[in-house]
């Protein structure tokens, strides 16, 4: 069912100031920036290896990511898993007794299809599943 990492998901405050860290000190090749306006955020992706690196910034202070930079600062936000099927793998981890933040698959980055498992069921890692979109990042 899983793929592979798909990425990994690191909240910033500043995307003008992450950028330069990630593109410049790491070398890290910036694939491109995207908004993504139901989820309030601005993602920057860069590629490593064959997964990527999200850096996200929340676009309104009552967005998910703008609460969790509140309450935890700066940091790694999610795991993403990359999946076949994302609508096939929420219900899968639902009949093991998983909870869930989205019963059904949403868009997200680049096309692809998303959702999310709640991290008091994954002790306390808020997991992802991602079925490519159209550009397959």
């Amino acid at each position: 069912m899983i793929r592979r990492i798909q990425h990994i998901g690191i909240a910033v405050r500043s995307l003008r100031e992450a950028i330069p860290f990630y593109r410049d000190v790491l070398g890290l090749e910036l694939v491109g920036t995207e908004e993504v306006a139901d989820q309030k955020i601005r993602a920057a992706i860069f590629r490593v290896g064959e997964s990527t690196i999200e850096v996200i910034e929340s676009t309104a202070p009552d967005g998910p990511v703008g609460k969790f930079i509140e309450k935890n600062g700066e940091g790694i936000h999610h795991l993403c898993f990359e999946v076949g099927d994302a609508a096939a793998a929420l219900s899968h981890a639902k009949g093991k007794g998983v909870r869930l933040i989205d019963e059904t698959p949403r868009s997200g980055v680049h096309g692809m299809r998303i959702g999310f498992l709640h991290p008091k069921s994954t002790f306390g890692v808020l997991t992802e599943f991602a079925e490519a979109g159209d550009e397959g990042h």
